[in-house]
C-alpha cells in the first residue's frame, strides 16, 4: 500500500531555501546595485509567500467538520495548492518570459557577472538541499512508481506542488547560471535573455502540470489505485460480506470518504447483520486511519442490484 510523505517538512525546507536566497540576492543588489538582483530578490520572497500559502491551506484542512461542511475542510488544501500553481505561473512564468522577451529587444551590457555567478552557485546548493528533501518524502509516497507516475497519482497535492515548484527552480537556477556563464565568455548579453526566457518556459510548463493534477482533486477523486484495491480486497475478505456491488472512494485532503454497496450472507437475524457491519467498519478504519467517514449499504445474498462501480479499480503492478 502506498504511504504518504512528510509535506510540512518539504514545505519547510523549501521556504528555508527560499528565505536564504533571496537574502543572498538581496546582499547582492545592495553591494552591486544592480536592478535586476532586486527583481530576483522579489522573485524569491514571492516563492516564500507560496510556501506560507501551502502551511496556511494545510491548517485550515484540519479545520472539524461543520453542519455546513459536513464531510470537514480537507478539500481546501487544493484550493491554496491550485493558487500556488497559478503563481507560480503567473509571477514566476509570464514575468520570467516577459522579462527575457524585453532584453532579447532591447539588449545591454552584461555587468556584474561575478556577483551574478556567486549568488547563483549558491542559490543552486540551497534549492538542491530543498530539493533533496522534497525527494525524500516523494520516496516514501511513490511506493516505487515512477517520479511521473508518482505525480500523475499522487493524492497529496501540496507535496505535488512543492516537487514541481523545487524542480523548477533548481533547473531554472542551472539555466540562469549556463546563460549567464556563456554571456560573459562570448561577450553576447543576448544569451542571458535567452536564458531568461528558456527559464519562463520551464516555470509554465512546471505549473501547467501541476495546475491539471491539482484541479482533478479540486473535481472530486478517489482516493491512490493501490489502495483502493487493498480496501475491495479487504472487505472480499470479510466472511459476512458474500460479494462487493460497488466500492466508492473521495479523497477530502488527507482523509478519505468511503461507501460501499454489498451482498450480506444469512448470518441471522437483522441485528446481528447490523453488528457484523459495525465490526467491518470499525476494523476498515483501523487497517486505513485516514478512512474519516464510511458508508454501508447492505443487500441480502441473491437480491443485490448490480451498481455501476465507479470505485472499482484494478491493482497497480
Amino acid at each position: 500500500m502506498a504511504g504518504s510523505g512528510d509535506s510540512t517538512r518539504a514545505i519547510l525546507f523549501a521556504l528555508g531555501a527560499n528565505f536564504a536566497i533571496a537574502c543572498a540576492k538581496g546582499v547582492a543588489a545592495f553591494f552591486t546595485g544592480s536592478s535586476a538582483m532586486i527583481a530576483e530578490t522579489v522573485h524569491s520572497l514571492a516563492d516564500c509567500g507560496n510556501q506560507l500559502l501551502l502551511l496556511l491551506g494545510m491548517r485550515q484542512a484540519k479545520r472539524p467538520a461543520s453542519p455546513d461542511y459536513p464531510l470537514g475542510y480537507g478539500k481546501e488544501i487544493y484550493f491554496w495548492s491550485f493558487l500556488v500553481a497559478l503563481m507560480l505561473f503567473s509571477v514566476g512564468g509570464m514575468f520570467s518570459l516577459y522579462e527575457g522577451i524585453h532584453k532579447l529587444n532591447h539588449p545591454g551590457t552584461l555587468s556584474n557577472a561575478w556577483w551574478a555567478i556567486a549568488v547563483l552557485s549558491f542559490a543552486i546548493i540551497a534549492e538542491g538541499v530543498s530539493m533533496r528533501a522534497c525527494i525524500q518524502e516523494v520516496d516514501k509516497a511513490r511506493a516505487g512508481r515512477s517520479f511521473w507516475r508518482w505525480f500523475r497519482e499522487s493524492r497529496q497535492a501540496e507535496l505535488v506542488v512543492i516537487f514541481g515548484e523545487d524542480l523548477a527552480a533548481l533547473l531554472g537556477l542551472v539555466f540562469a547560471l549556463i546563460a549567464v556563464v556563456v554571456a560573459m565568455v562570448t561577450g553576447n548579453p543576448m544569451w542571458d535573455a535567452v536564458g531568461t526566457i528558456a527559464i519562463g518556459v520551464l516555470l509554465i510548463v512546471v505549473a501547467v502540470f501541476v495546475a491539471v493534477e491539482v484541479k482533478a482533486l479540486l473535481i472530486g477523486q478517489s482516493v491512490d489505485a493501490n489502495v483502493q484495491a487493498d480496501m475491495r480486497a479487504f472487505l472480499e475478505s470479510q466472511p459476512r460480506i458474500a460479494r462487493v456491488i460497488s466500492l466508492i472512494t473521495l479523497q477530502l485532503g488527507n482523509e478519505i470518504m468511503v461507501s460501499v454497496h454489498a451482498e450480506m450472507r444469512d448470518i441471522g437475524t437483522s441485528r446481528d447483520m447490523i453488528d457484523g457491519i459495525n465490526a467491518i467498519e470499525a476494523e476498515l478504519k483501523q487497517r486505513f486511519p485516514n478512512v474519516r467517514w464510511s458508508f454501508f449499504e447492505p443487500e441480502m445474498e441473491g437480491c443485490g442490484r448490480d451498481d455501476q462501480d465507479y470505485g472499482s479499480v484494478e491493482p497497480i503492478a
